[in-house]
């Protein structure tokens, strides 16, 4: 964010598909702190876990998304956490939102030529929603400062 717009640097993914589960994990770990390092944000948001139906992928999901927290704690970064309702309703105006919705406005909030795939755009959604955030909560934190200064 620069100030309250978006700026977008860059997307991307981690294949991991094709290797064992020791494996995916460790490759999670190396390629994130590989980002960190190249572009130093200040922040990391990712999303809350959700209960799926199917356990095995919720394991697996969890797993994956510990390795990201911890990839990001070994470089001292603050880890923000956001529900898909908080983030939908973020980037959408609407918490059900549905993924093609996602897409669409992440492609207009970030002057992109094409809308991103459905997991950029999650991943875009969420570090917008929590630039916003942040950004309106600098703002609540600036105006009650200034009404503080205005009570004495």
């Amino acid at each position: 964010m620069d100030g309250p717009h978006a700026v977008y640097l860059a997307s991307g993914h981690i294949r991991v598909a094709e290797f064992d589960m020791p494996e995916r994990l460790k490759r999670i770990f190396n390629e994130l702190t590989t980002v960190i390092d190249e572009y130093l944000p200040d922040h990391a948001a990712i999303e809350k876990i959700f209960m799926s139906r199917n356990a095995d992928s919720a394991l697996k999901l969890g797993q994956a998304r510990g390795t990201a927290i911890v990839a990001c704690a070994h470089k001292d970064l603050p880890v923000f956490e956001y529900s898909a309702t908080q983030i939908k309703q973020a980037i959408v105006g609407r918490g059900h939102a549905t993924k093609q919705q996602v897409q669409h406005m992440i492609k207009v909030l970030l002057c992109l030529p094409d809308a991103p795939g459905a997991d950029a755009a999650d991943a875009l959604g969420t570090a917008l929603c929590h630039g916003h955030t942040q950004y309106g909560l600098r703002g609540i934190q600036a105006a009650a400062t200034m009404r503080a200064g205005r009570l004495r």
